[in-house]
């Protein structure tokens, strides 16, 4: 008698599996492209010989020691960043909580798409500084108008994905929550905005980054303390390398939120890419 055994192989989840020595080799790449930079950078500053166009490397990291001990514009470093990126945070939440409520209002009532989508579209195309002069008209120059720029910078990204996502909802799934006897309510909530919340994460990175590129912009008036503030200082007096500085740190600070995002995203939406 003989006897067959047979194997199942485990279900695919369609998502690659990152090995240690693949992760390994990815850290090794990016370090390596960083030193690239660098030496990069270090060769250009000498070849020019000019600080003011290109400061080296040296210049910006003994900048970066003395704003952070003796300070910029009257504060150190770390209150410059700190205030940028607490103005950074209650605009993107603003902007993001208003983004969900008009996406998932857009994706499940069709007139008002119809009406606030080439809004949301119109504002999507402005510059921040075209309505950032507006806003000070209006508000003046204390931190109103710079986190009305922020929210509304922030705004159109998520409200665009959650109403794509939420619009997209698979027919079949609402329709049979529905024989099973979801409400509207419901069916929005089990069934519509886990089927979105992949692009709605999407929609939050990008709104956080478009609010990153707008504080600059934002702090250029009354802008101090804030990265802004101190590179509009530094720019004045010519100063390079403090320029470089506050690019850097908000620059950096940014990949910071962004990896945290994406911690975020695959813990809340473990899914993503499965389905």
């Amino acid at each position: 008698m003989t006897a067959v055994l047979e194997t199942t192989a485990p279900p695919s989840t369609g998502v690659p599996v990152t090995t240690k020595p693949a992760r390994r080799r990815h850290v090794a790449l990016r370090v390596l492209a960083v030193v690239v930079l660098l030496v990069l950078w270090e060769l250009t500053a000498r070849f020019m010989q000019n600080p003011t166009f290109i400061p080296s490397p040296a210049a910006v990291w003994r900048q970066l020691i003395v704003t952070s001990t003796d300070g910029y514009s009257g504060h150190l470093l770390t209150e410059h960043l700190g205030v940028s990126l607490r103005r950074i945070l209650i605009g993107s939440l603003i902007g993001v909580a208003a983004g969900l409520v008009a996406g998932v209002v857009m994706g499940t009532v069709p007139w008002v798409r119809v009406v606030t989508e080439p809004v949301v579209t119109f504002v999507r195309a402005l510059p921040p500084l075209a309505y950032f002069s507006l806003f000070i008209i209006w508000f003046g120059i204390d931190e109103t108008p710079k986190l009305w720029l922020l929210s509304i910078a922030a705004l159109p990204p998520v409200a665009v994905a959650t109403a794509a996502a939420v619009h997209a909802a698979p027919t079949g799934l609402v329709e049979a929550a529905r024989a099973l006897g979801a409400g509207r309510g419901d069916v929005v909530r089990d069934v519509v905005l886990p089927h979105a919340l992949p692009e709605i994460f999407t929609g939050i990175r990008l709104a956080v980054g478009i609010a990153y590129s707008s504080v600059v912009a934002a702090e250029t008036i009354n802008g101090v303390p804030g990265i802004g503030g101190m590179v509009r200082d530094a720019q004045r007096y010519s100063q390079t390398d403090v320029v470089v500085l506050g690019l850097f740190a908000i620059g950096l600070s940014g990949l910071l939120i962004d990896a945290l995002l994406r911690q975020a995203e695959d813990r809340l939406v473990p899914w993503r890419g499965r389905i």
